[in-house]
């Protein structure tokens, strides 16, 4: 066991506050994992939640691992040691329980090495009594578990908060049951789902067929937290050690009540709900108490009902208000306002389809005009520099559809040109290029990815038309990333070796060509309406609202 690991762990420990330190004398050990680097764990604030939440139990210790970033990894190789919690620094494998909370499907990459560092089965029908009970939950899983199902004793579906107090109770009461009693009795409890119980069948012609057994559920309920003034709502633990190390953030909403057609937020979270505004006022309190900025967390964070008072509020106790992106009809005056006072001096609006067509396709519901006098707002207040967000390869997406975002990007560039001539300022429009991905639960979910190589063309008419200009840059997200991520996004359980293959072998090409998986087919193609999904083991109760958008986004 390398002094190097122990030592860096105990250091970031003390350079947090809110960490929770128990003695593990009789209680339920659960090691929470976040399958990336610390820095991007701890601006999470779904393992935040969880971790409190755990620990609000008495007789219940959780503790915090993630992926060794490349010091570590390289101290763990050369000391042969096993993956340490990060608190009391004991191995994974010694605890009851090891949870994973996987927000990202490209994190799915990172648990195999995760199972390997810990010297734990990653096959749950290899594991035995001894081997600690293997769960997972978050975003991710919600969308689409498969990928990652045969690792997984049990998958929690659904928002965490109000799944686990029967969890914990099961596994607090049943201690003498084995493990396949345990199973069996888990998957009675709405929300989870416990993949061993199905046999699964793969077929081109019919899709996925799950058949349940002893007593599991046909589909497994999505859970989510009625009343979110219940649980926690803002940052538990604070850390220099991450993105927003200047932050403490606070979730205003869960879910988004647009709905546009691409996007899972606005499906996978419903009901739209938000927090109480007294409620939110307290945890401004708390949180200014220890940092002067409060980061604001939601997929519609303009639609908060009382956005004005609660943003004012902030600027009144002193604080500054900060925002990742806001919606183009959202964004008043009173807003705008705020986020000058507060320091921003780059703001992001995610008109998303680059041609008035692919926002309506999309259900973005926002014009042209609207989008023009947003940024007239915003550079009229003096914020100069605007970050937008378009996709490309979205459904029926034509050249001229592309022509039509050059010329938007044109007209908001000139706006800017003559602003900053004006105040003798620089001023910059950044463009977030990132390409259509189909995501499970959207009415876009039957949509293929297009292929790499006509995304590439479109990426090199950006550049070419836009790249060059001044006070213009361009950022293009990895397509071959964006590739693997809709792999992840639509994939069925046999991903599960492609994933170990993947670590073995350090490619997905390598990978795929030996267990004879075609990647493309997954990706690349349109799903019939009619087959089923691998994704349809999840009763989310909105097929009918998805199969009438996706109807009234290409007609018929």
């Amino acid at each position: 066991m390398s002094w190097k690991i122990k030592e860096k762990y105990r250091k970031i420990l003390a350079s947090e506050t809110g960490a929770i330190s128990k003695n593990p004398g009789g209680k339920l050990m659960v090691c929470l994992v976040y399958p990336n680097h610390y820095s991007v764990g701890m601006s999470n604030l779904g393992l935040q939640a969880i971790y409190a939440q755990l620990n609000s139990y008495n007789d219940l210790l959780c503790e915090r691992a993630f992926l060794p970033d490349s010091m570590e990894l390289q101290e763990y190789r050369k000391s042969a040691g096993r993956l340490l919690s990060l608190e009391s620094q004991r191995p994974l494998a010694d605890f009851d329980i090891v949870a994973f909370s996987v927000s990202f499907e490209s994190d799915y990459l990172n648990i195999p090495a995760i199972f390997d560092l810990s010297a734990i089965q990653p096959f749950s029908a290899d594991r035995d009594e001894t081997s600690p009970l293997v769960i997972a939950g978050g975003a991710a899983l919600t969308l689409n578990p498969e990928p990652v199902a045969d690792f997984m004793d049990i998958v929690c579906i659904g928002e965490g908060e109000p799944i686990l107090p029967f969890l914990i109770d099961l596994l607090r009461t049943e201690t003498v049951l084995e493990r396949q009693g345990l199973l069996e009795k888990a998957a009675q409890i709405p929300g989870i789902y416990v993949p061993a119980l199905y046999d699964v069948s793969y077929d081109k012609s019919s899709g996925a067929l799950f058949v349940p057994l002893r007593g599991a559920p046909k589909q497994v309920q999505r859970v989510w937290l009625k009343d979110l003034d219940q649980q926690t709502a803002s940052s538990v633990l604070l850390t220099p050690d991450t993105e927003f190390s200047d932050m403490y953030l606070i979730e205003l909403s869960r879910g988004c009540p647009h709905g546009c057609r691409f996007c899972a937020a606005g499906f996978i979270y419903l009901p739209y709900r938000q927090r109480s505004l007294e409620l939110l006022m307290g945890e401004v309190a708390k949180g200014l108490q220890s940092r002067q900025k409060i980061g604001l967390v939601g997929a519609a964070i303009s639609d908060y009902s009382r956005i004005g008072e609660l943003s004012c509020h902030i600027l009144e106790c002193g604080g500054k208000v900060s925002v990742s992106s806001l919606r183009v009809d959202g964004l008043n005056e009173e807003m705008i306002e705020v986020l000058r006072k507060s320091g921003h001096r780059t703001i992001a609006l995610a008109p998303e389809g680059g041609s008035q067509r692919l926002r309506d396709l999309i259900k973005k519901d926002v014009s042209t005009p609207q989008i023009l006098a947003a940024c007239d707002r915003l550079i009229g207040r003096g914020i100069l520099n605007l970050k937008l967000y378009f996709i490309i390869g979205l459904p029926t997406e034509s050249v001229s559809d592309l022509e039509e975002m050059v010329t938007l990007v044109r007209l908001i560039r000139e706006r800017v040109i003559d602003a900053a001539r004006g105040q003798k300022r620089l001023g910059e429009v950044i463009l977030s290029i990132n390409p259509f991905i189909p995501k499970p639960s959207t009415p876009f979910q039957w949509c293929g990815m297009e292929e790499i190589k006509s995304l590439e063309r479109k990426v090199r008419y950006l550049q070419e038309t836009l790249g060059s200009l001044s006070n213009v840059r361009l950022k293009a997200e990895s397509l071959r990333d964006a590739y693997m991520q809709a792999l992840l996004s639509r994939g069925d359980r046999r991903l599960s070796r492609l994933l170990l293959k993947m670590a073995e072998l350090g490619t997905l090409k390598r990978a795929a060509r030996e267990l004879a998986i075609d990647t493309d087919y997954t990706v690349c193609r349109d799903i019939p309406r009619d087959e089923p999904l691998p994704w349809d083991i999840i009763e989310s109760g909105c097929r009918e609202r998805l199969l009438s958008e996706y109807r009234a986004a290409f007609g018929g």
